[in-house]
């Protein structure tokens, strides 16, 4: 299949919120973090997406030493898959109840030259960046504009393409109002978040209204949350946008079955294109593709 019409399969591997409760298969430590994403690789992943924990307590960690270790023990093995890293740690806020203007227990919320110092520092093909100011689980979730702006200048300047992430239909104003004031550059590279409890709705007219409000030309991918994972999966597909998978998505391979790693479900989401008469992408195709080089760093 000629490189523009493959289909690129991205495997967000542990996220920061999934727990090890809800599946004891994932990954937490650098070494199973980097092993989930080379093994998603191997199964068809042309990019992996990854967040670091604390080895300790299992939760979303901004540690760079951290990133370090899990990008030297990936590309220690494997130097094609591409590399896209999140900034979306350090956006959360909990009101206490007594005084709502304090952070509760929970709280991550810091400046924004925090949350892209690994950007900068390891210099990976793409890196997310947040759109959505929202309710999440437990925490307020809070972009403002000017922040933003300042991950973003942050973030070019690195050499980095930015995956702007979109939860409902207000994100992608704001993404239009920065193309406007030439903040972000086009063509953009989006990626369609749905089923986020209170963010869009995870069903096929949702995803269609998204995609036909994306500027023209951009390269763009959508996934669903939890149950969701794999028929929004195929939907993206059937629009003719690129894909994702993994456990920061889901953590069963089936309903009622816990998948046993992010592989099988890549393996998955692989014969799923594969059936309904696409083509997953290899890495180097993602490059030509999405016009990244390889990392810098």
């Amino acid at each position: 299949m000629p490189d523009d019409r493959a289909t690129i399969l991205t495997a967000a591997v542990t996220g920061n919120l999934t727990r090890p409760d809800q599946n004891p298969n994932l990954p937490v430590t650098p070494e199973q973090i980097a092993t989930a994403a080379l093994d998603a690789a191997s199964a068809g992943a042309a990019i992996v997406h990854l967040h670091v924990r604390d080895p300790e307590t299992a939760k979303g960690s901004m540690r760079i030493d951290l990133y370090r270790d899990v990008i030297d023990r990936i590309r220690g093995r494997n130097a094609d898959v591409i590399l896209n890293l999140t900034t979306g740690e350090g956006g959360r806020f909990v009101p206490t109840d007594e005084d709502p203007q304090k952070a509760a227990p929970g709280s991550t919320l810091c400046v924004p030259e925090k949350r892209v110092a690994h950007i900068e520092a390891l210099r990976p093909e793409i890196c997310t960046l947040d759109f959505n100011t929202m309710w999440s689980g437990q925490a307020s979730v809070i972009n403002t504009p000017r922040n933003l702006e300042i991950m973003a200048k942050r973030i070019y300047a690195s050499g980095v393409r930015p995956e702007i992430e979109i939860f409902d239909s207000g994100d992608l104003h704001l993404v239009k109002h920065f193309l406007k004031k030439r903040i972000l550059a086009e063509p953009l590279l989006v990626q369609i978040v749905l089923g986020v409890r209170f963010g869009a709705v995870a069903d096929p007219q949702t995803m269609a209204y998204l995609v036909g409000q994306l500027p023209p030309g951009s390269q763009w991918a959508a996934f669903g949350i939890g149950r969701m994972a794999f028929p929004m999966l195929a939907q993206a597909f059937l629009l003719g946008g690129h894909v994702r998978i993994g456990m920061e998505d889901t953590v069963q391979i089936a309903p009622g079955e816990l998948c046993r790693d992010n592989a099988q479900l890549v393996e998955k989401a692989v014969s799923i294109v594969e059936s309904l008469g696409g083509a997953i992408a290899t890495p180097q195709q993602a490059r030509k593709i999405l016009g990244v080089t390889k990392a810098p760093g």
